[in-house]
């Protein structure tokens, strides 16, 4: 085994949800800048980065927010919470921005490559996340998929997919933010318990924004892990064929 390998199994088998962190520690808190800017870098769907990150640091914002994670002990306690936000809402923004950087790369659009992609930008990323009339946007998506019936095609287009595909790319970056906790000598707790309401209105979020998760971050105690690890047994999840 390589020894970054090594490395990063061990962040990984280090890795657990601690749900009570040391209130009386002095937290270095650019592990969190340094965690998001590797979060950021994550795999997400056609690298529309429709995602935020909202830093909550204040002792009135995390005492407030906590109360909105219904109290639970990994927000009351945690050096600082991170709440993890899809913007599918975003796309429009987000589309120019990387056709802009296309153009930059790829100037030659006759370039089949360079066809292709601007096609995908420019026709079908609009197609999939332009929902303002979903009744019309769901016609078009039923229309593509009776149309494409003799092949695979993609079936999770229509409306309620959005905030799906969204989320995915979200809890990818959750995740590389974890590990990157991890690493630094620190621990987290992602949370999806919350008033999904009262902190969107608390954050002052667009209606079409959704929360993803909170992530309380700080140096875990021993009495924060609820037990030994417990998983399903690989041969009843690993398959191949």
């Amino acid at each position: 085994m390589k020894e970054s390998a090594n490395s990063f199994d061990n962040i990984v088998q280090e890795r657990r949800s601690i749900r009570k962190f040391d209130e009386n520690i002095e937290f270095d808190h650019t592990v969190v800048k340094r965690s998001i800017d590797r979060a950021i870098l994550s795999a997400n769907s056609s690298n529309m980065q429709l995602w935020e990150f909202y830093r909550v640091r204040s002792s009135k914002a995390k005492a407030d927010i906590s109360a909105i994670c219904l109290g639970q002990n990994a927000a009351k306690t945690a050096s600082e919470l991170i709440v993890f936000v899809a913007r599918p809402d975003l796309w429009k923004d987000r589309q120019k921005k990387l056709v802009s950087y296309f153009q930059t790369i790829m100037p030659d659009r006759n370039d089949r490559k360079a066809k292709l992609t601007y096609k995908y930008y420019e026709q079908w990323i609009p197609q999939l996340y332009d929902v303002r009339f979903p009744w019309f946007h769901d016609l078009k998506m039923k229309a593509f998929i009776l149309m494409n019936q003799k092949k695979p095609f993609m079936r999770d287009i229509f409306t309620r997919d959005v905030p799906i595909i969204t989320h995915k790319s979200v809890a990818l970056a959750a995740q590389t933010f974890m590990l990157s906790i991890k690493a630094e000598g620190y621990d987290s707790c992602p949370m999806e318990g919350h008033d999904s309401v009262r902190l969107k209105k608390y954050l002052k979020l667009p209606k079409a924004a959704e929360v993803s998760m909170v992530i309380g971050v700080g140096k875990g105690v021993p009495e924060g892990i609820y037990g030994e690890r417990f998983r399903i047994p690989n041969e009843e999840v690993i398959f191949e064929l």
